[in-house]
């Protein structure tokens, strides 16, 4: 435990904010969250959780709590999108990786990860507008003319991060031309048809399709798209535009039945440009830090983008409750040099969209890194590196 106590200002309250506000108590340190929404509302998206970030969710206790509400898939499949061929398939089984695979709606975990921390340490309406490092303290300003002080500030307030800008600069994303549809309904409209115990991605030529149940009943199910699309349509990633169903269904129109019976049970959906951005020069400046979509913004093509994010909830405490207190920038750092590695391959091969395509042959380093005990002075587990550290 931390001897001498830490006071650390979190800007976002997304997974990766929460995430990071539950790891830090659990070694010691206050926290205090800072979220610009005046609300945490149910936004309809799944999210699958791999044992990599479930091993840090059992470490703050939440583990459980999902358990009870999630899907649990066999195995990761791999289907040809027209024909439904088998290329690959992948089984979980929780004594491979050490902990469950687990398929939820996004709210359902968000709720999971809030219930780790104290109701009354996540402060909402406090839209962030500047910070000014002075003395080894850290001045928070606030759209609502408030303030805030810490010892040190992270920064995970998603892919918009006005905590980047302040770090490294404003960086402008890159649209390559994708486009991703995405839809959470309710399963008894599908008739009875019923899409198999695993996460299932159909592969097509120039477009996929990736569908999973999100709760433990099968009473919900989810899918999410990538397709091209002319640049235009779309500057700034939105959870919130809608998309046209008939345009997706024909977008989707020669594939095989079982996705083509799914898109014509869906009765709407949503519509986001998928942008990217280039891996970051550094992480922290002073005491500032950054974290998940903030320091590592990826494709949705590998589902670590939140877990990535919980990844790195776990190390940075670790890297702060092993200085005591004291070499605080030293800490970020250390969690910088032990998590960039992984976090920039992980990014090159989710924007590729290649992974489980068939091609690799080891899962281990991704799905077998175990955040709570890896070596903090070694990088952490990617292709590049022999072996999880």
């Amino acid at each position: 435990m931390s001897q001498k106590k830490l006071k650390i200002a979190v800007v976002g309250a997304g997974m990766g904010g929460l995430a990071v506000a539950a790891t830090l108590r659990k070694v010691g340190i206050d926290v205090e969250v800072f979220e610009q929404a005046s609300r945490f509302g149910r936004i309809g998206a799944g999210i699958q959780m791999m044992p990599n970030s479930m091993k840090v969710l059992r470490g703050i206790g939440v583990e459980e709590r999902l358990r009870q509400v999630a899907f649990a898939p066999f195995s990761h499949l791999n289907r040809d999108g027209y024909t439904g061929e088998l290329m690959r398939e992948l089984p979980m089984p929780e004594a491979l990786y050490g902990a469950p695979y687990l398929c939820m709606h996004r709210a359902d975990l968000h709720d999971a990860l809030a219930s780790a921390v104290p109701s009354d340490i996540i402060h909402l309406n406090k839209k962030l507008t500047g910070l000014n490092q002075a003395g080894g303290v850290v001045t928070l300003k606030f759209a609502d003319g408030t303030t805030a002080t810490a010892d040190a500030v992270v920064g995970a307030d998603g892919v918009h991060s006005l905590v980047r800008d302040i770090v490294v600069g404003p960086d402008a994303p890159v649209h390559k031309g994708r486009i991703a549809y995405r839809a959470v309904f309710e399963s008894k409209l599908m008739g009875g048809f019923d899409i198999g115990p695993s996460r299932t991605k159909w592969w097509g030529t120039d477009r996929h399709i990736v569908i999973y149940y999100t709760t433990k009943s099968k009473s919900e199910l989810y899918f999410v798209t990538s397709v091209p699309e002319e640049a235009g349509w779309m500057t700034k990633e939105s959870w919130s535009a809608k998309g046209n169903v008939e345009e997706l269904r024909a977008a989707y129109g020669d594939f095989h039945q079982d996705v083509r019976n799914v898109l014509n049970a869906c009765p709407d959906c949503h519509k986001w440009a998928i942008l990217e951005r280039e891996p970051l020069p550094n992480w922290s400046n002073g005491r500032v830090v950054l974290l998940g979509d903030s320091a590592h913004p990826m494709t949705p093509y590998m589902a670590q983008g939140a877990a990535t994010s919980i990844e790195d909830a776990a190390i940075l405490a670790r890297c702060l409750d092993a200085v005591q207190g004291d070499d605080v920038e030293g800490a970020f750092k250390r969690y910088e040099a032990h998590r960039k590695p992984r976090t920039s391959v992980v990014q090159a091969i989710s924007s590729a969209n290649t992974w489980m395509k068939g091609g690799e042959s080891d899962t281990s380093w991704l799905y077998g890194y175990d955040a709570w005990n890896a070596d903090l002075d070694r990088p952490a587990a990617n292709p590049n590196t022999s072996k999880a550290a």
